[in-house]
């Protein structure tokens, strides 16, 4: 039988306000597990619009409604408004999907600041990071956190070892096409199989409604048995909310079954991994260079 693993990374306040828990009652109602991956610290999401001159970025606020979808006021956090804090005023929305029984672990701090700035940042910096989105995360849910999932796909070559000095026992930071361990050390990698549904809709425009049938297809065309899909609390868990129930159901029909991060690792307890580099490319659909998983080592 095909696994999915279906990863929801959390971006915004209002992601985490809004869009975790209808994507909680989704879940709950469906009888679907999931892994929610929050980001911790400031909502600066308005920062972001510097990559309006990165090739790509304009198809995608194009294509994707931006401002509908994220909303105005967020896309002035962190520029004419404060960024305000996540983590301090979404502690009930958090614990809340904690306490309905699914996953939770560390998306980023400070969502913009380690997209755009990571991939060269130094030891120190990367460290003092992943210790802000730490301890932000134990004050939440009283306990350290497992799993990480880097915001936009973003490493340098200290993250892996740092996050197994911070404790983390699994991390689904790249994109590729199986379970592997990073060269050099680190924890478990189980990157994103699947395109998302914004890249489909920037690279094509087929609409939402085909978007979700290409998803579907690609679950069983190629070799890979057991996918893991990254959905976005502020697209799946708001506008095209519908489409997303619609795609979770008929992937069911098709026999596929469901798990988290943690449990899809806890399977592949004992076996050999492959040890494989994290090198940086570009997927079709979003713009600049994310974290590839490429050959063995």
């Amino acid at each position: 039988m095909r696994t999915l693993t279906l990863k929801v990374d959390v971006d915004t306040l209002r992601g985490t306000r809004e869009g975790v828990p209808r994507l909680g009652a989704l879940f709950e109602r469906l009888g679907i597990p999931a892994t929610f991956l929050f980001s911790l610290g400031p909502d600066n999401t308005g920062r972001a619009l510097r990559r309006v001159f990165r090739r790509g970025f304009l198809a995608k606020v194009r294509r994707t409604s931006v401002v509908s979808n994220y909303g105005l006021r967020t896309l002035l956090y962190g520029t004419l408004l404060p960024g305000p804090d996540i983590g301090r005023r979404c502690r009930l929305e958090m614990r809340a999907i904690m306490q309905q029984g699914f996953e939770v672990g560390v998306h980023t701090y400070d969502h913009v600041k380690w997209q755009d700035g990571v991939a060269n940042a130094s030891l120190e910096w990367t460290r003092e990071q992943l210790a802000l989105a730490v301890k932000s995360f134990e004050r939440i849910f009283d306990f350290p956190p497992r799993v990480h999932g880097a915001a936009g796909w973003q490493l340098n070559s200290h993250v892996p070892r740092l996050q197994a000095q911070f404790g983390f026992q699994l991390a689904s930071d790249t994109r590729g096409t199986s379970p592997f361990l990073p060269e050099g050390g680190g924890v478990m990698q189980l990157p994103t199989t699947l395109p998302t549904l914004d890249e489909i809709l920037e690279r094509d425009d087929p609409g939402a409604g085909r978007a979700i049938d290409r998803l579907l297809a690609l679950t069983h065309d190629g070799a890979v048995q057991d996918h893991v899909y990254t959905l976005h609390a502020e697209l799946e868990g708001g506008a095209y909310l519908p489409q997303f129930e619609k795609l979770l159901l008929a992937w069911r029909a098709a026999g596929v079954g469901f798990t988290t991060l943690g449990s899809a690792a806890a399977a592949l307890a004992g076996t050999n991994l492959p040890v494989c580099r994290i090198v940086a490319g570009e997927v079709p659909g979003r713009s600049g260079e994310l974290a590839l998983q490429s050959g063995t080592a």
